[in-house]
């Protein structure tokens, strides 16, 4: 089936880590050919979009605007915005999360915030926790970036941002409303943007608890590559099958 457009993830996908994936490289390249609109869905909050096509170009030799690259830091904002509970917000969050916010027209406000984003914190403190969980005590709209509860690095799998927010859950007795990857949230923002109908968009990556379920749970098509997390080993077994699977992206053909 011909595609009109076409939402990426990255890490496992394009790129593993620091190692390039070509297959992922040649991906974008036909579509940048064909002039077919796709967007970078990250659930990586640590970086703003201008830093990933930068890192994309240095490192990968891939050349995109910063448009095209979605975060669930963007999808948050957008949230936020159409919701209308007001402007004041508190963060758990590296620069990444923080900064956007706070440029997109949010007030920082630790006591009585309207909003409460916790996201992925290498420097996270016991303070924060407790200015989070009070001021989502006290009403403030309990937002979680993603529910990836680890990310994977050379030293192992560590705590991601949903390991954070369960924190967070666990004090307030609260659950958060989740924004990225497998949500319908970062989904629905994402194709908005493309100005497409959700079945005329592919939804690919290599992590079927995120990628993958983010277009099951959402009725998006899915291709499921096995160039990162998810193993062949697994496919047979999953829950529900992706719409394609492939051993590389050279393999996807775009007729």
């Amino acid at each position: 089936m011909k595609y009109q457009g076409y939402l990426i993830d990255l890490d496992g996908t394009i790129y593993r880590g620091t190692e390039p994936i070509p297959a992922g490289r040649r991906f974008v390249e036909s579509l940048q050919k064909q002039e077919i609109p796709f967007l970078f869905l990250t659930n990586n909050t640590t970086k703003t979009p201008a830093m990933v096509a930068s890192r994309l170009k240095n490192e990968f030799a891939i050349n995109v605007p910063e448009e095209t690259v979605y975060t669930a830091t963007l999808a948050t904002i957008d949230y936020m915005k159409d919701l209308h509970l007001g402007n004041k917000v508190y963060i758990i969050g590296e620069p990444g999360l923080v900064e956007p916010i706070l440029a997109a027209g949010f007030v920082w406000d630790e006591e009585t915030p309207d909003y409460v984003v916790v996201g992925l914190d290498t420097e996270l403190t016991y303070e924060k926790f407790v200015k989070a969980t009070l001021a989502i005590q006290k009403g403030g709209k309990f937002i979680g970036t993603n529910p990836d509860k680890n990310i994977p690095t050379e030293r192992g799998l560590l705590p991601g941002a949903g390991s954070v927010i369960a924190m967070v859950e666990a004090s307030t007795q609260q659950k958060a409303t989740y924004i990225g990857k497998p949500e319908a949230i970062i989904m629905d923002k994402a194709i908005e943007i493309l100005n497409l109908k959700k079945s005329e968009v592919l939804m690919v990556g290599d992590n079927y608890t995120t990628d993958i379920l983010a277009g099951i749970n959402n009725q998006v098509d899915s291709l499921l590559v096995l160039s990162g997390f998810t193993q062949k080993a697994e496919v047979a077994t999953l829950p529900e099958a992706p719409t394609y699977v492939v051993d590389s992206l050279d393999e996807w053909s775009f007729e």
